[in-house]
């Protein structure tokens, strides 16, 4: 293969240099991809500079970094050696599970151990990825109440979920209480038709679906028809104290500031609370502020909360929802500077 560089201008602090063994053309050709895809991935994702001669490369950029890409160039060869192919959805979920960030914990021998989640027997275990969401696991771990807050794909409530599962199967917690602003509605359910049960199931249908996947489905509805797991809207929430409880308000961000208090100002012994929510997806009306940007500003300054913030690189969907997240997030910060 003829020598080929990406990205010339970038400053170059420190080259690795290695070779990948066994030498096998094939193999070295999935790694790198149609047209050089995967390693102009690892280039974006790690700020660096790649060069390949044969199955000799040269990685270059700040020092950490090139490490970080090397080690990562070397685990995704491995995996050509499996069967299944190495495609750029496989390359970016790796990603995300964040060679800078393990190499950090690697180097700094203070740093903790990561952690990961046994939601049921036989289910396996649900490991976080990257930084940002092994902190968010830890935060729920240690403190009654958390804020994970970014934009959708970053496994804000999907881990949430988990947390919650492990604590009730572990006998931490009595019953797990899954919460949604049905603001789609107005809170108007009214409106909307059959029983209690079926005019919110469309509003808390993501929390069943991540039930099902970590618990299966009968046992789901065996613990719903016990209420040890309960569904409920949040304008059903006023007037209850829930003690010894796992509770998760989803979509935080469509709470008043008077739900989000009365939601916060429920939370009894024994229990935690997590609180997800996306603050550029905002569907109250006009003039109404909501729940969450106020929440974030009154307890930014309360050490026993916790609070995660999640960004486009922590998405773990279609490498293209991370994009399209960056685009957006780029395009308000330029209409707020006009």
């Amino acid at each position: 293969m003829n020598a080929h560089t990406h990205k010339e201008e970038k400053v170059i602090e420190n080259t690795c240099r290695f070779t990948l063994e066994p030498e096998d053309p094939q193999r070295f050709s999935e790694l790198c991809g149609q047209f050089d895809q995967h390693l102009k991935q690892i280039e974006d994702r790690l700020d660096v500079n790649i060069r390949v001669r044969g199955n000799s490369f040269a990685v270059s950029g700040r020092d950490d970094l090139t490490h970080a890409a090397t080690e990562t160039l070397k685990h995704l060869y491995r995996e050509t050696g499996k069967q299944e192919t190495l495609t750029p959805d496989r390359v970016h979920l790796f990603m995300q599970e964040s060679a800078i960030e393990w190499l950090s914990d690697r180097i700094n021998s203070d740093a903790e151990k990561p952690v990961s989640i046994c939601t049921a027997k036989g289910k396996g275990l649900i490991t976080p990825r990257g930084r940002n969401q092994q902190h968010y696991v830890k935060a729920i771990l240690k403190h009654d109440i958390n804020f994970g807050i970014g934009p959708a794909g970053t496994g804000k409530t999907y881990l949430a979920m988990a947390c919650a599962v492990q604590a009730l199967m572990e006998e931490n917690v009595r019953r797990i209480m899954l919460v949604r602003p049905a603001v789609e509605a107005g809170e108007k359910l009214g409106f909307l038709p059959g029983d209690l049960s079926q005019k919110i199931d469309p509003y808390l249908r993501p929390l069943y679906d991540a039930l099902y996947e970590m618990l299966g489905f009968e046992q789901v509805e065996r613990l719903i028809n016990k209420n040890v797991i309960e569904v409920a809207p949040l304008a059903y929430m006023r007037g209850r104290t829930l003690n010894n409880s796992f509770i998760i308000l989803d979509e935080s961000q469509n709470t008043t500031k008077e739900q989000m208090k009365m939601f916060l100002t429920r939370i009894g012994f024994g229990s935690t609370a997590v609180i997800t929510g996306d603050i550029t997806q905002i569907d109250l009306p006009k003039g109404i502020q909501s729940g969450l940007s106020h929440a974030i500003d009154v307890l930014k300054d309360v050490d026993a909360i916790g609070f995660t913030w999640f960004t486009a690189k922590d998405v773990v969907r279609h490498p293209l929802v991370q994009h399209i997240v960056q685009a957006y997030d780029n395009h308000d910060r330029a209409k707020g500077k006009s």
